[in-house]
């Protein structure tokens, strides 16, 4: 009895668990990352990694901060929570971010830019733009030499401006290039546009409203192809010959009595 109740007296020691081995964080996508998408820290966390599990190709704590990779391009998609790798994603003013950041079966064209006539201090990076081309009509027959402009593509997205990707801070360049996302068709208008005449970009709004039939429509017929003639412009100018004009002018009117006759 007296050994039990000393044994029931003695402190108990209790071993302590071994210490819990340090988990490695890795930079992962919080949410889901479309190709060509610019990264913003928002969508970017840091996420404990098992060791067994961690690659080479991964960013690991203590690299860089999140912050560095704000502005980086994704070469290819990412799911949530999929780990973030240098070799996915491209640096800003690296080879390659331009063709990551277009959507499938697109390409880029280069447009220059007239800062004296087009809205040059106020097209940046995700504008969406009209392509306009003026062009002179070749005249024919000792006809007055005739001018036209006409809006060749509608809703084009700007990706470039002067090879900047973006305008993070806002400032107002004078471009001398807009490079524009456009289908291969497009291209082809663009390139052939540039050959007919001077090219000018037409800002849109980024408010899509429903267009209403309107008195241009008269003019320039509907949207799909606007076009405006120098006459339309100036009143000095002579309105240009139609066919209607030429039957009109040939036609022959016969005078009997009080009654005439074409």
């Amino acid at each position: 009895m007296l050994v039990r109740s000393w044994l029931a007296q003695r402190p108990v020691e209790v071993q302590a668990p071994p210490p819990t081995p340090p988990q490695t964080s890795v930079l992962i996508a919080r949410a889901a990352i479309a190709r060509g998408q610019k990264l913003k820290a928002a969508d970017l966390a840091w996420q404990p990694w098992p060791e067994a599990g961690i690659e080479q190709t991964y960013i690991q704590t203590g690299t860089k901060p999140i912050e560095a990779f704000a502005g980086r391009v994704a070469r290819e998609p990412f799911v949530p929570g999929e780990p973030i790798t240098e070799a996915k994603t491209v640096e800003p003013g690296n080879g390659g971010v331009l063709a990551a950041m277009l959507r499938p079966g697109m390409r880029a064209v280069s447009v220059p830019v007239n800062n004296n006539s087009d809205v040059s201090g106020f097209i940046f990076p995700g504008d969406q733009v009209d392509v306009v081309v003026t062009e002179t009509l070749p005249a024919g027959g000792g006809a007055v030499q005739r001018r036209a402009a006409e809006t060749v593509l509608r809703d084009v997205r700007v990706v470039a401006v002067d090879q900047k990707l973006d305008n993070k801070n806002g400032e107002v360049v004078i471009a001398k290039n807009a490079t524009l996302e456009v289908t291969p068709k497009q291209s082809e208008i663009i390139a052939l546009a540039d050959q007919m005449g001077k090219l000018s970009l037409s800002l849109r709004s980024l408010v899509a409203v429903p267009r209403v039939a309107s008195a241009d429509d008269s003019v320039g017929g509907a949207e799909s192809d606007t076009f405006t003639l120098d006459s339309e412009v100036s009143q000095f100018l002579p309105k240009p010959f139609s066919q209607k004009d030429n039957l009109d002018a040939d036609a022959v009117t016969i005078l009997r009595g009080t009654g005439k006759s074409s």
